[in-house]
């Protein structure tokens, strides 16, 4: 399997006028093609920076980033944009879901940004619905739904695109445990067809459902256990 993700000495400050914090100190870590990693830690380890780097919504101070081969570390927004859009998925704890859509407008929308036309999109955004048995639901609102069937729609979201890359943070913190276990149970199955996932989590049981928990510590990876 080759590398999709490969961080060398990575860094990241955030620094106001009186406090100076380190977020990511001189991190290291590698993803291959079709694993799924969780990464775990105490609040204020660095967990939530790694994620938004590694979905480039953030960029670090130093050190060195590479997405399918490519360096990456340093580019502009609108590069960064162009590439997150095409390749990577977000599943957020939150749900993240405008509340004035539908369920299929909702699903719709990472399409439109990437210029899917209209025939196509309906045709994606049904089958996906059909996987995640919410296709009952294309017409309800967010509000309508239970936090379960809400993560549903969060996660068909984040692969309608089929991207390469699903990042996950706490999917199923707001959830119940049967509620939690579906949607992990989703996310394994996207995994089994090929998708590579990251996911933050604070659960131990979640966890185990990765190949590789990667432990952090003062935005460094001290330990690493191997699942699979």
């Amino acid at each position: 399997m080759k590398h999709m993700i490969k961080i060398t000495n990575l860094e990241k400050i955030y620094r106001t006028e009186e406090v100076e914090t380190v977020a990511l100190n001189k991190l290291n870590m590698d993803v291959k093609e079709g694993e799924f990693v969780a990464v775990m830690g105490p609040s204020g380890c660095g967990k939530s920076t790694l994620l938004n780097i590694l979905g480039l919504l953030d960029e670090p101070d130093t050190g060195s980033f590479e997405f399918n081969g490519q360096e990456i570390a340093h580019y502009n927004e609108r590069k960064r944009a162009d590439i997150r859009k095409h390749n990577i998925g977000f599943v957020f704890q939150s749900f993240n879901l405008i509340d004035e859509l539908t369920v299929f407008e909702n699903v719709e929308l990472p399409l439109i940004y990437t210029g899917v036309s209209t025939v196509e999109r309906k045709k994606r955004v049904e089958e996906v619905l059909d996987k995640m048995q919410i296709m009952h639901r294309r017409n309800h609102y967010p509000q309508q739904l239970s936090g379960g069937q809400q993560q549903r729609v969060a996660v068909a979201r984040a692969v309608v695109n089929k991207p390469k890359l699903i990042l996950a943070d706490e999917p199923t913190g707001n959830l119940d445990s049967s509620n939690g276990n579906e949607v992990m149970e989703l996310l394994t199955d996207l995994n089994e067809h090929g998708t590579t996932i990251i996911m933050v989590t604070h659960s131990e049981h979640d966890a185990r459902y990765s190949h590789r928990i990667i432990r952090m510590l003062d935005g460094q990876t001290v330990t690493e256990n191997i699942l699979v």
